[in-house]
């Protein structure tokens, strides 16, 4: 076994007792499903969150950005994003996803370019929207094509690595941004500013390339040229005992299949709720670094300083998110560290609310903040497994409980998060703390109506195992040993019964 092989045995990558056909398997998918998704959410990240950063190295001044018009301009990406983000998904199950993803990813890297040369807020308005239109496939269609190529055990660690991405995308975009400040301000008549919107855009489009060559669209309609049939099959069947369903078709009762059972409704609550708690660790983060004084009156942090320290929360995400991604797995159930982020979230919010309390403390708060953005990655594939019995209602979902959050994005932080209230955000902070303490009283509802319906009898993943002749996930090996066993058993008996008459012939 090599040195790679005790290593991911070590992380438990591969659940135990899987066969080495299928770690082989499972490593090319892991190439071909997190290479092109990973790039594609982290080209996306820097786009959008080049906004925030341009605006602190002089785009706010140089546009007159004043008052809250770079809550507006935020707020115009997720109006684009959030209209056609459910037609998508719901496209994105029938067209060929190695074309579809690319091709919007291409569009929103010529609408950052287009950022760069605008002279107004109106123009800005624009552009933010068209970003936001075609942006609208990237995360929810890259999360559609993660969650349905692996098993339940496979899940946590691999949205870990997908979820990681987002930090990754905002921290490089602030460290991007303090290079074209310190190094391109002024370069061609350009501020620094401008600058970055031209080197995301030169980031941006050829990546999208990556997604023709290796994007392997979904299991049961994938014409990867790097899985033989073989694989293939296999790639739908291992999903089958593990009671994920092959795609069933759009057809008029789509939206009844959603609709028409809780967890669409428990899941849109749970999960935006906890997506948006976290929020200060963010802009109002920067903005409260932004507002730091020395004693003489001058400003503590320069522009570069305040990208790069705003960075460090990202950097705590990124750690909670494969901390938790894999310790979820290991113990196979979300909740957990789910309940570890709210608690997390909760105690800071508190912090920051208070607020007269040292900046040591505020630095935890805001850092914390980070760490307990980790477990906020695992409420897709926890909805994942919760609608593993249909292909077409889970991808619509993620859309639709992902639309719930743009919607939460574009009116909170106007009416919760005013700029002209930064650094305090009372009303925020009161907002965020409310809504904490919900998410954590509502975290056991989506285990209990689980447990109810298994009492009376309904259990989707069970039936999609039993339909499809399969045997459950892990039992094949088990089974196998059985039969081994009684057969050598069989044979034992047989020949002892040989001895005996043997003997009694003698």
């Amino acid at each position: 076994m090599g040195g790679l092989d005790k290593f991911a045995e070590f992380i438990d990558w591969y659940p135990k007792g899987m066969s080495k056909e299928e770690r082989h398997l499972v490593y090319k998918i892991d190439w071909l499903v997190l290479s092109f998704s990973c790039i594609a959410f982290f080209t996306k990240n820097l786009d959008v969150s080049a906004l925030t950063n341009a605006y602190y190295a002089g785009m706010g001044d140089d546009l007159n950005l004043d008052g809250n018009k770079l809550q507006f301009a935020t707020s115009m990406y997720f109006v684009g994003y959030a209209l056609f983000q459910i037609p998508s998904n719901i496209v994105l199950t029938r067209l060929p996803a190695e074309y579809y993803l690319p091709a919007f990813e291409i569009m929103w890297g010529l609408f950052t370019l287009g950022t760069a040369f605008i002279k107004d807020y109106k123009q800005l308005l624009v552009m933010r929207f068209f970003v936001g239109v075609t942006a609208c496939s990237c995360w929810v269609g890259n999360a559609h094509i993660v969650n349905s190529w692996y098993t339940r055990q496979e899940l946590g660690k691999r949205n870990a690595i997908y979820g990681c991405v987002y930090p990754l995308g905002a921290m490089f975009a602030g460290y991007l941004q303090s290079a074209a400040y310190l190094n391109l301000n002024g370069a061609h008549g350009m501020e620094g500013w401008r600058w970055l919107f031209i080197v995301c855009a030169i980031i941006t489009i050829p990546c999208a390339l990556i997604g023709v060559f290796f994007c392997p669209n979904v299991p049961d309609r994938t014409r990867s040229r790097y899985l033989t049939e073989r694989e293939k099959q296999l790639c739908v069947d291992r999903l089958l005992k593990d009671g994920f369903a092959k795609t069933r078709g759009i057809g008029k009762g789509l939206f009844k299949r959603i609709f028409g059972n809780w967890r669409i409704y428990v899941f849109f609550v749970v999960g935006n709720l906890f997506w948006m708690t976290p929020y200060p660790s963010g802009l109002p983060y920067g903005l409260w670094l932004g507002s730091q004084k020395l004693a003489n009156g001058n400003e503590k942090y320069s522009p570069d300083m305040v990208n790069n320290l705003s960075t460090i929360s990202y950097a705590a995400t990124i750690v909670s998110t494969m901390i938790c991604g894999f310790y979820s797995d290991w113990r196979k159930n979300r909740w957990e560290t789910i309940l570890y982020g709210g608690i997390l979230i909760l105690i800071c919010n508190v912090l920051l609310l208070v607020w007269k309390v040292p900046d040591g403390a505020k630095f935890f708060a805001f850092i914390a903040l980070g760490l307990a953005n980790g477990p906020t990655n695992l409420i897709v594939p926890w909805l994942a497994e919760f609608m593993s019995h249909d292909l077409e209602a889970r991808s619509t979902s993620i859309a639709i409980i992902n639309v719930g959050w743009v919607v939460i994005n574009c009116v909170v932080p106007i009416i919760a998060w005013p700029i002209p209230s930064a650094p305090r955000f009372l009303g925020g902070y009161i907002w965020s703390v409310i809504m904490s303490v919900i998410e954590i009283a509502l975290l056991p509802l989506p285990m209990l109506l689980e447990r109810r319906e298994i009492k009376r009898g309904i259990n989707f993943a069970q039936r999609v195992i039993e339909e499809n002749g399969m045997l459950p996930a892990g039992l094949e090996e088990k089974t196998k040993g059985v039969d081994d066993q009684s057969l050598e058993e069989s044979g034992q008996a047989k020949n002892e019964k040989e001895v005996e008459v043997t003997q009694i012939a003698v």
